[in-house]
């Protein structure tokens, strides 16, 4: 009913405006509200689900509850792009059921036609999602979550549940979900990547219907302080050599707390993961990338896209008629340092899509750089790049003129980078929220290649190429307009400042 008034409300507002406003220019102007990052028109998001490409065009799902700016019920809202960068939005796509609400999961190009859900030669889409049932959970916590499928045969647009719910039972595992499914052509078959309790179980099946355990992972790998949710598995090319990545997300036990992204190198046959690495490795340091996933169906290239939150506050950020966004899509590639495989990832290349004229400029040395004097006023989203052939301890400022700020920077001292918000305007909402966030420095190369992308409410930062990343969301209460460096001895071999267009417009 609420959603009702509110869209009620939104529609008058729009017939009586004399510009004819659009319902994105209603929306999407609000205070803290992403202009290039994707965010629902309205109430509650968390992860992304089902991300499959097709036809040229990315479906992205996620974890959505129509009726609150609270987590709820849950439900799979749609999106959908052609260039990883505009978005349309959709009809909510999958609704909760007798079997319970849609939890986060994946979903597949069928092309073999392997589940029997096509007809007359159409391609089934098949999603692959959790069901949790609230009913069970008063009954028996151990049989809450389950497996189950939904096809669609109309390219995403409308999806069928599968009669046979669900397709894989609950072997009495308190939490048992979030399975992330792939063909395997060498063993002719589907993979499932589930999260259960604190390992990872994989399943394989030759229709998505029918699943057999193959093999666990993770009791004595990776970081354990907390539930593991939200895997994937995946292949990337190393100089001409396959590397299998495991991305398994954690809550809590973050490294700057609360929930974040680990991963894993190794090998896989089709039957068990064999993991290189026995230390913990993050995807993102910084206490706002969860839940995220790669696309299927897009080859070798690997698009990675996540929730932009943190469980530790979530419900309570001071947005008022949405919750949270979706950090900005980037594509993941390998770097070997010594024996170590290390995930990369940096933004798309299709963020070109929405640059601006950029400002270039070179060979600035000193301890104080007032960048607003040479490249003007900050205004609105933007890129910054910076590269030096040696790196030193140095600190971005981003502020506005009422002494809100937000630190971005690298300390030699402890070879880690930061970013550190506690000056970010409003940081009381939740305790803990307020803080600086450090991770380690992965390069052994002396030069520094950094990249930021900043929006009204958050900073990503790709260090060393993308080995080092960092995501954070601030809540200001006027945009920044000023950016200053500070360094005793940092030497800027080039300075790259791009205006970023908003999505939306």
């Amino acid at each position: 009913m609420k959603r009702l008034i509110f869209l009620v409300a939104v529609l008058i507002l729009l017939s009586c405006s004399k510009e004819k406003q659009t319902l994105h220019e209603v929306l999407y102007t609000e205070p803290h509200r992403p202009q290039i990052h994707f965010s629902p028109p309205e109430n509650w998001m968390n992860d992304p689900n089902g991300m499959v490409f097709h036809k040229g065009v990315y479906h992205l799902f996620y974890q959505y509850y129509p009726d609150s700016t609270v987590w709820g019920p849950m439900h799979w809202g749609h999106a959908t792009t052609t260039d990883l960068v505009h978005w349309e939005n959709h009809p909510i796509a999958l609704y909760p059921d007798s079997l319970g609400y849609i939890f986060s999961g994946s979903a597949v190009v069928d092309e073999k036609n392997s589940s029997g859900f096509g007809k007359e030669g159409q391609t089934p889409l098949v999603a692959i999602f959790t069901h949790h049932n609230p009913k069970a959970e008063k009954v028996s916590p151990m049989t809450v979550e389950n497996q189950s499928i939904a096809f669609s045969l109309d390219d995403g647009n409308t999806w069928t549940k599968y009669e046979g719910n669900p397709v894989l039972k609950n072997p009495g595992i308190r939490d048992f979900r979030d399975p992330k499914v792939f063909w395997h052509e060498p063993g002719k078959k589907w993979i499932m990547t589930l999260a259960a309790s604190d390992q990872i179980i994989f399943y394989s099946s030759p229709n998505l219907k029918s699943w057999t355990k193959e093999s666990e992972f993770g009791k004595e790998f990776g970081a354990h302080g907390g539930v593991w949710e939200c895997p994937d598995l995946f292949p990337l090319q190393y100089n001409g050599e396959t590397i299998w990545v495991l991305i398994v997300n954690i809550n809590p036990g973050g490294p700057n707390g609360g929930s974040a992204t680990q991963y894993f190198t190794g090998q896989f046959d089709g039957k068990t993961f064999t993991p290189y690495q026995t230390d913990t490795r993050w995807a993102d340091y910084g206490p706002d990338d969860y839940a995220g996933v790669t696309w299927s169906n897009t080859g070798a290239r690997k698009i990675f896209f996540g929730w932009m939150s943190n469980w530790h506050y979530a419900n309570v950020v001071p947005t008022v008629k949405w919750r949270s966004a979706s950090t900005f899509a980037r594509d993941l590639t390998l770097e070997k340092i010594g024996d170590r495989y290390l995930l990369r990832s940096l933004p798309v290349e299709e963020i070109k899509k929405i640059t601006g004229a950029p400002i270039v400029l070179e060979n600035l040395a000193g301890n104080n750089f007032d960048l607003s004097q040479k490249i003007g006023k900050l205004n609105g989203p933007a890129r910054l790049q910076i590269t030096s052939d040696t790196i030193q301890t140095f600190s971005i400022a981003l502020s506005n003129q009422s002494g809100e700020k937000i630190l971005i920077g690298y300390d030699k001292g402890s070879n880690s980078y930061f970013v550190d918000r506690r000056s970010a305007g409003n940081v009381n909402f939740a305790d803990g929220f307020a803080g600086r966030h450090t991770a380690p420095r992965l390069s052994q190369d002396r030069r520094l290649f950094l990249d930021i992308i900043i929006d009204n409410a958050s900073v990503e930062l790709f260090a060393d190429s993308g080995l080092s990343v960092m995501t954070s969301i601030f809540f200001i209460n006027a945009p920044f307009t000023d950016a200053h460096i500070e360094s005793d001895a940092f030497k800027i071999k080039t300075l790259t400042y791009t205006p970023l267009l908003a999505i939306w417009e």
